[in-house]
């Protein structure tokens, strides 16, 4: 594969148009892209390699686990069951 150089295209996750689009490199380090330009929005980011930003609920839900570990073991067994299973709690009226 050839070089990449300053203003060539690359396709890049876009975090404002939240998906992979065309995207021109603005500037390089060490021979890597390090920014780029969506050529959709013309948002500048930082290089993704293509690849799309963790969800947010995925980090609250490992660090609710994680909080309820530390107060009670079994419940995070019993609720990983219940979410394998397909139930989950629902609120009474």
């Amino acid at each position: 594969m050839a070089e990449t150089r300053l203003g060539d295209e690359i396709d890049d996750y876009c975090v404002k148009c939240r998906r992979i689009t065309n995207h021109s490199v603005v500037s390089m380090v060490n021979r890597e892209p390090a920014k780029m330009r969506c050529r959709t929005c013309y948002n500048e980011h930082d290089y993704r390699r293509e690849e799309a930003p963790p969800k947010k609920d995925a980090k609250k839900e490992a660090l609710f686990k994680e909080v309820l570990s530390s107060i009670d073991p079994a419940a995070v067994e019993t609720e990983a069951a219940a979410q394998k299973s397909g139930k989950t709690r629902s609120k009474k009226s």
